[in-house]
């Protein structure tokens, strides 16, 4: 019997996912399987799904057949709310991606760990020799030890920083000191002197980086968000910033994007913005994960990465 697979997303991505997709397919070994942008609810065993226009309020009641919503996307608190989703969601994580992003916030730590902005951004020409510490004497913490984190997590421990981790639940992580629930919080942010933040998009994780934990930083801490907009209170990190509170801050991501060209953090002297850049899905590495969850469904063996709708990631 052919299984039929809805590709639900906007139709740039239909362009860029189709090939890769069908290359996933056959390489997973499904081989009578059919993939179309359009499709009869009634026929449809699977939905790829991405947010749009069309697909925020989609109404999924018609697709009783459907056996898992597989979302190409790592964050699903777009559809995650959506009454009518009541087959299983499993949320993407891409290992392109989660590369992408330990790279990236690597080298942003090791931009902040050596000094660089110094000597790159100097119209002066100062000739100012400097002594650094090394890696393992620098605190780095990361707040989400998800797969993202642990990732980055692993690249860093690996030059040898000293790097801690926060998150919701107890988690064991080799080389890597965690910490756990509120108060693990507080311990984590006072010994961090480079942030790191890599936490999903929640209520509960809302203005986690609020002005009472920015000041429970390390004086000069330096900040670092490629995770979400909502875990940063603006007005907060940008007072931190003005008091000296905190040295610096690189951000990726932001409540409104792309970021307003009036927006304070545009001209803000100890502010860097990347725009949204940090990492992101890839076609090849990503349609694989979606064909290894189709093949897991049709042989009745439990999908990978299903979100926990209580929690909302």
């Amino acid at each position: 019997m052919t299984v039929n697979a809805l590709f639900l997303a906007p139709s740039d991505d239909w362009t860029t996912y189709e090939a890769a997709l069908k290359r996933a397919f056959a390489a997973a070994g499904l081989k009578d399987i059919a993939l179309a942008p359009q499709m009869a609810p009634g026929e449809v065993d699977y939905i790829i799904y991405a947010p749009s226009r069309k697909t925020l309020d989609f109404d999924f009641t018609p697709y009783r057949r459907t056996k898992a919503v597989l979302s190409l996307w790592a964050g699903v608190e777009k559809i995650v709310g959506n009454a009518t989703l009541t087959m299983p969601l499993a949320r993407m994580v891409d290992p392109g991606m989660t590369q992408s992003m330990a790279e990236w916030v690597t080298g942003h730590v090791m931009r902040y760990h050596l000094g660089m902005d110094a000597d790159i951004v100097n119209p002066e020409h100062r000739w100012l020799p400097r002594s650094k510490p090394l890696a393992q004497n620098r605190r780095v913490c990361i707040l989400g030890m998800g797969e993202l984190g642990q990732a980055t997590a692993r690249m860093l421990t690996g030059i040898g920083f000293a790097v801690h981790g926060w998150s919701r639940s107890p988690k064991e992580i080799d080389g890597v000191e965690t910490h756990h629930g509120d108060s693990g919080l507080q311990a984590a942010l006072a010994k961090a002197d480079i942030l790191v933040l890599l936490l999903p998009n929640t209520p509960e994780t809302t203005n986690t980086l609020n002005a009472r934990r920015l000041a429970l930083l390390p004086p000069g801490a330096f900040v670092i968000n490629p995770g979400r907009g909502t875990l940063i209170d603006d007005a907060g990190l940008i007072a931190a910033l003005d008091s000296g509170q905190i040295a610096h801050a690189t951000l990726d991501v932001f409540r409104v994007e792309p970021l307003p060209a009036d927006h304070p953090f545009w001209a803000h002297p100890k502010v860097t913005v990347t725009p949204h850049i940090a990492a992101e899905t890839r076609p090849e590495t990503a349609s694989q994960v979606i064909a290894e969850n189709i093949r897991r469904g049709e042989t009745g063996e439990p999908f990978l990465y299903l979100v926990d709708r209580a929690r909302g990631y």
